[in-house]
């Protein structure tokens, strides 16, 4: 299986040279906002890399964005509404076989975005492989409120220094932003569900 389904290879790498343009920033000023190399942002840029989940999560902070906004803009492509969406005035159906699914090439983490980019709060699938684990900075939840649902499997979570082990039908919802890990520790996947507020942009 390819790490990104193929047209979300150049729509993230767009998505991220559109944010750092309309900031103004060189490669060498988000390299040192986001602690990325400015050769890997570089050749995320250019469609030759695919970011890993860490990676974007150091971007979307640098552009204080949540990594859910980040990709959920990128999925949207032209703006014309949520993969395997028709735009009809603000309602549709999606299919589960023409939604974009986005893969971290370092975990296996995957990661369906439900909700369109105008609905008033974005909703994605995760599947979390065993054995994974995937952190992020505190500023990548910066401007957001955020509510994450186990479906199955079993989850631990670092929220800064609290440590939680949920399992199906357990839910957090988390408060001020914190460096926070998403662990799978056991032999299987995990599914949860993560649904997002969305604040104000910068």
């Amino acid at each position: 299986m390819s790490n990104i389904v193929d047209p979300l290879v150049g729509r993230i790498a767009s998505r991220i040279h559109t944010e750092r343009e309309r900031r103004g920033w060189s490669l060498a000023q988000l390299a040192e906002a986001s602690g990325v190399s400015r050769a890997m942002i570089n050749r995320i840029e250019r469609g030759e890399s695919s970011p890993t989940a860490v990676v974007l999560g150091k971007l979307s902070a640098a552009f204080q964005l949540s990594i859910a906004s980040l990709l959920a803009l990128a999925e949207d492509g032209d703006g014309d509404g949520a993969a395997g969406q028709e735009p009809d005035g603000g309602a549709g159906a999606s299919r589960r076989t023409g939604t974009a699914e986005w893969q971290d090439p370092a975990t296996g983490y995957r990661r369906r975005q439900i909700t369109g980019p105008d609905f008033p709060a974005e909703v994605a699938e995760i599947r979390l492989p065993a054995g994974a684990r995937v952190p992020y900075p505190a500023a990548a939840f910066a401007f957001v409120r955020q509510v994450v649902w186990v479906l199955d499997g079993r989850l631990t979570f670092h929220d800064g220094e609290r440590c939680h082990d949920l399992g199906p039908g357990d839910s957090i919802e988390l408060g001020e932003p914190a460096e926070r890990v998403f662990a799978n520790t056991t032999g299987a996947e995990c599914r949860y569900v993560v649904v997002l507020a969305r604040g104000a942009r910068p």
